[in-house]
């Protein structure tokens, strides 16, 4: 009689849990945890594949960047370097004239980057708020130098600025950008128009009632509302400029005296014998070691590290503000 209670027992739980297990609640909950972790596993899958993509060039050249002179030429170093050394960055700091080119790389990026600021901010809020006559033509213009190659107005512009005697020197990226010609200017003026047409035009009205002009306006009053696409169009222009070889080599910027990491970079093979011979440490890597494309493309690697390196920095310090200002932006405009 136990054993046969002990089994209606089982029975019973059974029936129990098959009843529950088979209602429409319990089933509607359990078909969407099952669709919920598929998704899950699926878009961890797809997230940790995308980031692999994107890191593993990055670490492979991290880790080639340490790697000895003597082991480039090894075919069982792969991966980590079988004699870690930091003389890679040391060659390619004196290939690139590191410190100075740095500060002035910088010094050239920041104010060109306020100069277009000012300019396309400017441009922006006139095309989205002072309407006139012929207005519309002129911002479909702009828009238009978007799509244009700057490789085709290259020439009237070396020539307008040979005329103006500009040429060798920065001052001809600043007046590009503080007339609203840099570098994607078109770019930053659309942003900033579609941010402030996207602003109530209450705030205008109010500043006017309070005696404010157009210029008090803009500068008290729409300026501060529009963080968002300052922060975006300030870190492109920095960036954008950052990595710029056109503009630079078009108006012969890049000089002993003021030399740039971008056109540094650009001429670092040529520049690799030179550099070594000048600085006594040939000795250091062999004579026949710039004939070798591997070393070649190990300096040109550490180059490139060195040069983004204030980037990433600068990033790791603003990430959550661009983030969000490119989500104001695209949210308003």
């Amino acid at each position: 009689m136990d054993k046969i209670s002990y089994i209606s027992k089982i029975k019973n739980k059974f029936d129990e849990f098959k009843e529950d297990f088979n209602k429409p609640y319990n089933k509607n909950r359990r078909n969407k945890f099952i669709k919920t972790a598929f998704s899950s596993i699926v878009r961890t899958i797809f997230l940790f594949g995308l980031c692999f993509v994107i890191l593993f060039p990055t670490i492979q050249q991290l880790l080639m960047s340490f790697r000895a002179p003597s082991d480039i030429n090894n075919p069982a170093v792969i991966w980590i370097p079988m004699q870690w050394s930091i003389e890679n960055y040391s060659i390619s700091s004196l290939v690139l004239d590191y410190p100075k080119a740095l500060v002035s790389t910088f010094t050239l990026s920041f104010i060109a980057m306020i100069l277009q600021l000012a300019s396309t901010a400017l441009a922006g809020y006139a095309f989205s708020r002072l309407k006139f006559k012929g207005s519309g033509i002129l911002f479909l213009l702009v828009v238009i130098t978007i799509i244009v190659p700057p490789q085709a107005v290259q020439l009237p512009q070396y020539v307008y600025f040979n005329n103006l005697g500009l040429l060798g020197s920065q001052n001809s990226i600043y007046l590009m950008s503080g007339l609203g010609m840099g570098i994607r200017s078109g770019i930053f003026i659309y942003i900033f128009r579609s941010f402030f047409a996207g602003l109530p035009k209450e705030l205008e009205e109010s500043a006017q009632i309070d005696g404010a002009g157009v210029f008090r306006t803009f500068w008290q009053i729409m300026l501060p509302n529009a963080r968002g696409a300052i922060i975006t169009v300030g870190l492109f222009a920095f960036v954008w400029q950052w990595n710029d070889t056109h503009f630079a080599s078009l108006f012969e910027v890049d000089h002993d005296g003021f030399p740039l990491l971008s056109m540094r970079l650009l001429n670092v093979v040529d520049g690799l014998r030179q550099a070594l011979t000048y600085k006594g440490i040939i000795g250091l890597v062999g004579q026949e070691v710039t004939d070798n494309p591997l070393f070649l493309a190990l300096i040109t690697n550490v180059s490139a590290l060195m040069m983004m390196a204030p980037l990433l920095i600068m990033y790791l310090f603003v990430q959550k503000q661009f983030v969000e200002s490119i989500e104001r932006t695209g949210i308003v405009g």
